[in-house]
């Protein structure tokens, strides 16, 4: 469709806090909360993107915007670069069901760290993660499976071509500008989907990475005249027609553009796996109460063929090694789970991992593609069957995982996520500081024309006279 890619930039360009409905802006801060939770973690824990952080912090440069669980400063791009690989390292931060994407992985790295650049105001940085969250979720919807049947890995392409617009959003671009930001965007995403099949990479954890640094860089460039493409979605080799072999559908991108936001049917995790892991997880959680393990015989589980990579190469996801492919694994989630009467941060350390119980049930383990389900509505949809040795076979059907819009987490549990994910930071943070940052987060929208601390709160940093600050907020 001719001119599709001027219509988008000429609609978000445009947006103010005041144009979106309440209910976008709290989905806004409640995955802004979820978003700095799980980073802060990942922070803590994630050996992996503790070397994209060591990087940066060691090329150092101008003191823009800060590091995750650090008190220390780099140029924007760099910021993004490090907290970008802690967005999806643990697994745990938000996802749209049925749509092949982790909306603000890549968007609130890239607008977090220009916004403490540029020290904007709270609703002008709620508003740019409303967008970007919009952008990356029409995106995928006008792409379906294409992406993905073609090789490519669509989460971070996709979340960067969102966070371009978003970031472009944030510092004041104009939609012609912002129409630059996003060719050259394109021109830096990527992701292959070898990734899926590739047991032993830390790729899978860390991308996002690259995409948000390519946000930050598209976004500055723009802003200094750089000009990309008349028709950088659209054009005869623009991202449609090279990623998706031409074959987009438009409706998705423009239908309530300006108007609907996809950040309202964002789901939060209650546990930090694969989002295609939960269905099955809760239903063995649901399941569990008053069987012996060793009275399981065998595990069948029935979900969408697109879930097949859950459960391949059987072998190592019956013995993951590492924590990222433990997450990514069928066999090993729901086994821990039924053992353990739980999914937690701590199922995926070192000796959780070589948990004999654990193990020796996830080789009772299997997972059977069920054609019914071979569409996005039913990609989260997951059926589990247990057979005892008695013969008794105990069936849980769940079309609809915890987290869920229609399933909902809940705003209390979501801040009890954001405390027990601050208590991970490198510094660690308290239960009363934590909830008082988590308060700070989901009231910036009140912070319109006010300059917002975000250093404080990227930081993990919470002492006394944060404390003040905060008890006057």
């Amino acid at each position: 469709m001719d001119g599709l890619s001027r219509a988008l930039v000429d609609v978000t360009a445009r947006l103010r806090i005041d144009d979106l409905p309440e209910a976008a802006i709290r989905a806004a801060e409640q995955s802004l909360l979820d978003a700095i939770g799980v980073s802060f973690a990942a922070a803590g824990k994630d050996a992996g993107s503790a070397a994209f952080a060591q990087i940066a912090l060691a090329e150092g440069g101008r003191a823009d915007a800060t590091v995750f669980g650090s008190q220390q400063r780099v140029p924007a791009a760099a910021a993004a670069f490090a907290n970008g690989a802690m967005a999806h390292a643990l697994d745990y931060e938000d996802s749209i069901d049925g749509l092949p994407v982790h909306p603000h992985a890549q968007t609130v790295p890239a607008v977090l760290a220009l916004a403490e650049r540029e020290n904007v105001s709270g609703d002008r940085l709620i508003t740019a993660i409303a967008i970007g969250c919009d952008v990356t979720a029409r995106m995928a919807a006008a792409a379906g499976d294409e992406m993905g049947r073609r090789g490519w890995y669509p989460p971070p392409i996709l979340g960067a071509l969102g966070a371009a617009v978003a970031s472009a959003h944030l510092v004041g671009l104009d939609s012609a500008q912002t129409l630059d930001a996003l060719s050259l965007v394109i021109s830096q995403a990527t992701a292959s989907g070898e990734v899926k099949f590739s047991p032993h990479s830390d790729v899978r954890g860390v991308r996002d990475a690259f995409a948000a640094q390519a946000a930050v860089r598209s976004t500055d460039l723009a802003a200094l005249g750089i000009t990309g493409f008349e028709r950088p979605l659209e054009g005869r080799y623009g991202f449609f027609s090279t990623y998706a072999g031409g074959a987009y559908d438009p409706a998705p991108i423009l239908d309530g553009l300006g108007t609907r936001f996809w950040g309202t049917q964002v789901s939060y995790k209650p546990w930090p796996s694969c989002r295609g892991t939960h269905s099955f997880v809760e239903g063995a959680l649901r399941l569990r109460g008053g069987i012996r393990i060793d009275a399981i015989e065998r595990v069948e589980l029935w979900g969408a063929p697109v879930n097949a990579m859950l459960a391949e190469p059987l072998e190592s996801k019956r013995r993951p090694t590492r924590a990222i492919n433990a997450k990514f694994s069928l066999p090993f989630t729901v086994a821990s789970a039924l053992v353990h009467g739980e999914l937690s941060l701590a199922s995926f350390t070192e000796p959780a991992m070589r948990d004999e119980r654990v193990l020796t049930l996830a080789d009772r383990i299997d997972f059977v593609a069920d054609p019914s389900k071979d569409n996005p509505e039913s990609m989260t949809h997951g059926e589990i069957v247990i057979v005892l040795t008695d013969g008794r076979r105990l069936h849980e059907d769940v079309p609809t995982p915890l987290g869920n819009p229609a399933s909902p987490l809940g705003t209390e549990r979501l801040r009890n996520k954001f405390v027990d994910c601050a208590a991970q930071a490198p510094q660690g943070m308290s239960r009363g500081d934590a909830e008082r940052m988590a308060n700070r987060i989901l009231t910036l929208r009140s912070s319109t024309g006010l300059r917002i601390d975000l250093g404080e709160i990227v930081s993990a940093r919470c002492g006394a006279a944060s404390r003040a600050a905060y008890a006057q907020a």
